[in-house]
């Protein structure tokens, strides 16, 4: 009976080693479903949907874009944080998602922890932008200046409370001393929508988002948050160039997978990845969205969210921004 357990168990190891070789060799063998922990018509939508859809090609099954939003990012993320690492779920993080724990006690996840890098999308810079027909500034300068005058009453959007433009808003008002009227929203998307329409005054968006608005007049952008002017908007200052030294704010979105899927399925979708990133159709997009990625190893990428959580760490805490 003793040697009888003993064959049973043995078996037992045996297949489930078998079936963990099995799910890392033939993955993928069905949908595999790509969490975005925010709204569609969001930045991580806009570079997600055209990488998935090469990747699809490329491993003949099908990548769905599984929108989960809610508190930040931190629903959707604690969902994927709680998957099966089998590959079949994965998620699409944004800078955004670093710093999350922090200052979200009960986030759900811990991102070092529970996630395995796989591959950088793209980076894009954010810009300051207002609706002159609400707000007439033209220069940064000038929207200081009326912020400093009227303090608490320029309405400046953010994506949702702790997210990548909660923390813009709170640098912003500590380097330039102003108080602004922060007005949370649930996604980048119906926030630029208000922007538009004159509910609010002002915001940080990304500049591929705003870029055509800015050109028809819609929108005026008073300065771009990184190290030197972007093609996209040329005539549009960097911010230590319209007098605010040392702002910058960029934001960066890559695929994350469950900790411990194997390495055999992170290998063969990062490689996917890196392929759709290499496709002249992808980089001619990229282009025209402002948007820059360097093709990496999984290692390199890891060693970046590394570097980036460290900073955007540092930087929740300077603005003050903790979520209950």
């Amino acid at each position: 009976m003793i040697r009888m357990a003993r064959r049973s168990v043995l078996g037992g190891l045996l297949a489930a080693g078998a079936g963990a070789g099995v799910c890392a060799g033939e993955w993928p063998e069905r949908t595999v479903a790509w969490i975005v922990p925010f709204p569609a018509g969001g930045g991580s939508n806009l570079f997600a949907r055209p990488i998935a859809a090469h990747v699809t090609n490329r491993l003949g099954q099908t990548m769905v874009i599984d929108n989960r939003s809610g508190a930040g990012g931190t629903v959707g993320t604690a969902v994927a944080a709680r998957a099966p690492a089998d590959g079949y779920t994965v998620l699409v993080g944004d800078t955004g998602l670093t710093y999350a724990p922090m200052i979200y006690p009960k986030a759900g996840f811990d991102f070092d922890r529970d996630f395995a890098p796989v591959s950088a999308f793209a980076r894009v810079p954010y810009a300051l932008v207002v609706n002159p027909a609400r707000l007439d500034v033209a220069t940064l300068a000038a929207f200081i200046e009326a912020a400093k005058k009227n303090p608490g009453t320029i309405d400046i959007g953010s994506a949702g409370l702790g997210t990548v433009t909660h923390l813009a808003i709170g640098l912003f008002e500590a380097r330039a001393g102003v108080q602004l009227n922060h007005v949370p929203y649930r996604g980048g998307a119906p926030m630029l929508q208000d922007l538009l329409a004159g509910q609010i005054g002002a915001a940080f968006v990304l500049v591929s988002a705003i870029a055509g608005y800015v050109k028809s007049g819609k929108l005026r952008a008073l300065a771009v948050a990184s190290r030197r002017r972007e093609a996209l908007l040329p005539d549009v200052p960097a911010a230590h160039e319209a007098g605010l030294a040392d702002f910058r704010m960029t934001t960066w979105f890559g695929l994350f997978a469950p900790a411990r899927t194997p390495d055999a399925v992170l290998d063969r979708l990062h490689g996917a990845v890196q392929e759709a990133l290499g496709d002249e159709g992808v980089k001619r997009l990229w282009r025209e969205q402002g948007a820059k990625v360097e093709l990496e190893s999984r290692a390199d990428f890891a060693r970046f969210v590394t570097r980036e959580t460290e900073r955007w760490s540092r930087i929740a805490k300077a603005a003050n921004v903790r979520m209950e």
